[in-house]
């Protein structure tokens, strides 16, 4: 899949090969969604909080004798049953709204969001930005795109880019991102994502199925070699590698 490419003029450069790993992905809706909910769901905090019965104000007497009034039985004031009195089951801020997902299924996700985007035509690319700060230099930039500018935009960088993402920050419904910290909700709620040529790379690198890969391999690697021998067996000897003498 190719995208097109532009200059900070606003002029189209040419086009490049989208990485198909991350951007010709299978699309999970389930997954998606359910990568989602957790995403909200570990930002949410508990701020709503009642008072149960041992909390609230009030007496701890006997409104009135168990037997003989003909009434329904009755505790203190501080029932729940009574109005004025406690919450039985109400939101407390102690609620804890974590969610955790494994790592590949969140990957997974991701490449999932980025090849709707992808599908949907929303992804441009960016090439050759200057290092002047100037905000409104940008919001000219991006009229120039064949962007819906005033929409939600999002821009990729490879790393810190800080003329960037300064003279965008103050443009309404416009961010910046880096591409090791893409997530699905910047990715999905975006009307345009806009790749630096750079970040493509870095997001490969990052969320591709072969850096995974290598990931896990080295990880399976360093617990082999964490294991003790079994009896009878001899332990592996380790080449010992000499480092260069500093010169004096």
């Amino acid at each position: 899949m190719k995208i097109d490419v532009y200059t900070a003029s606003g002029a189209k450069k040419g086009t490049i090969d989208l990485p198909a790993a991350l951007f010709e992905a299978p699309i999970n809706e389930g997954l998606m969604h359910q990568a989602l909910v957790l995403q909200r769901s570990n930002r949410r905090t508990a701020i709503a909080h009642v008072k149960n019965r041992g909390e609230v104000r009030g007496s701890t007497r006997k409104l009135f004798q168990q037997k003989g009034t003909g009434r329904a039985r009755r505790g203190p004031v501080r029932s729940p049953l009574l109005r004025g009195g406690g919450k039985s089951f109400g939101p407390r801020k102690n609620a804890n709204f974590t969610k955790n997902m494994p790592q590949g299924m969140r990957h997974a996700a991701l490449r999932s969001c980025l090849s709707l985007q992808a599908k949907n035509g929303r992804i441009l690319g960016l090439e050759g930005y200057p290092e002047e700060r100037k905000t409104k230099k940008a919001a000219e930039f991006l009229k120039k795109l064949p962007v819906a500018y005033g929409r939600k935009i999002v821009f990729v960088l490879p790393g810190t880019h800080l003329p960037l993402a300064l003279s965008i920050r103050n443009i309404p419904n416009v961010k910046s991102i880096q591409a090791a910290y893409l997530n699905p909700e910047d990715v999905l709620s975006a009307h345009h994502l806009i790749f630096l040529v750079d970040a493509l790379k870095r997001a490969e690198e990052v969320f591709g199925t072969k850096g995974n890969k290598q990931k896990a391999e080295s990880r399976k690697q360093s617990v082999a070699d964490s294991v003790p021998p079994a009896a009878g067996e001899k332990p592996k000897k380790i080449k010992k590698t000499s480092t260069p003498k500093a010169k004096k």
